[in-house]
């Protein structure tokens, strides 16, 4: 699996961005990412000549469509065609999701708890979700230095929240950008796990990774995260068949990959220990202090009461303690004997 670093929410001067798509994506070049998905506000005009910048940035990108609503903004990435937001109300988001779905695409809500009216109607998420099933991702970190905003830690909290209810939502972060302007905040990257000679188009391969939680927030280093039981090696994604009654039952092995060679020059991270922890829906399940240097860590972890996993790494950067990566889940499920 190879896994390439995303921006997965952006804009050009067809909706409210300062910038075109060349412009856009020659940023993003240069800020290491490997693709881009264009999220314009209620339009895909922008993406007309799609092609062509391709070709002169080698940036891949990703066709997507903020809806931009007075109920909240749903980011749909992956279509090929238009589809119409205005007719969806307050109580029947889940048709125009509906309809996402049906043109190929997939719906995240983006940064649900972003200041609202009267600051700037509809950024806040309002529309009324009676199946969490339908929704593909969640935008936990929205803009620069996402880890340490306070409404991105309320969008974090509940898509665990979501994981602990027994539901399997990806998230992922993005930097709603806007502008080619210098910023000495840390900048997220989605890593998206890519299945190489499958013979799809990336954008095929990048919805069925964020469709299949195969993918990674981060504001530094990859972390990739398997769970190897009984001999049997389970994905970001995957859901681990555990069988028999909790009492007893053997540990699982958490395999936990951190490499700072990524995106090299864009993010030093200074000396320092840093914490790596598996979490899961019954709080903390292992915990190593690791060093900037690649490592690969095999953390035993409980397989009693667990509903899902993942990885975080946690240090400091520009004097805040603050998670630095976290992983998707890993889920698991008991199987009758």
């Amino acid at each position: 699996m190879r896994w390439i670093a995303c921006e997965l929410h952006t804009h050009t001067f067809h909706s409210d961005g300062k910038q075109t798509l060349e412009e856009l994506a020659q940023g993003a070049a240069a800020l290491g990412f490997e693709c881009i998905a264009l999220t314009d506000h209620n339009t895909m005009t922008g993406l007309k000549d799609r092609h062509e910048v391709e070709e002169k940035t080698g940036i891949r990108i990703i066709p997507g469509m903020e809806w931009t609503t007075f109920f909240g903004h749903m980011v749909t990435i992956g279509l090929q065609d238009y589809v119409d937001w205005r007719p969806v109300g307050l109580k029947d988001i889940h048709r125009g999701i509906a309809e996402v779905h049906a043109k190929g695409g997939i719906a995240g809500m983006a940064h649900p708890f972003r200041m609202g009216t009267p600051v700037c109607t509809g950024r806040y998420w309002e529309y009324e979700i009676s199946d969490w099933n339908d929704i593909d991702y969640i935008e936990v970190w929205s803009g620069t230095f996402p880890s340490i905003k306070k409404d991105n830690a309320r969008a974090f909290a509940l898509w665990t929240d979501r994981l602990n209810a027994g539901y399997r939502i990806t998230a992922t972060s993005g930097r709603d950008w806007h502008v080619q302007s210098s910023t000495g905040e840390p900048i997220s990257v989605t890593y998206l796990g890519i299945e190489e000679g499958d013979g799809q188009s990336l954008v095929r391969q990048a919805v069925k990774a964020l469709s299949q939680g195969r993918a990674m927030l981060t504001i530094g280093p990859l972390v990739t995260m398997e769970i190897h039981k009984e001999g049997t090696v389970y994905r970001m994604g995957d859901e681990v068949p555990l069988a028999g009654s909790e009492e007893g039952r053997e540990p699982c092995e958490a395999a936990v990959l951190v490499d700072f060679t990524v995106r090299k020059g864009q993010w030093e991270p200074p000396e320092q220990d840093f914490a790596l922890r598996v979490t899961g829906n019954t709080g903390l399940l292992g915990e190593l202090t690791i060093q900037s240097s690649n490592e690969f860590c095999r953390i035993p972890i409980p397989c009693t009461n667990v509903l899902w996993a993942r990885a975080e790494l946690w240090g400091t950067v520009q004097g805040v303690r603050t998670m630095i990566a976290c992983t998707n889940a890993v889920y698991f499920g008991v199987r009758d004997e």
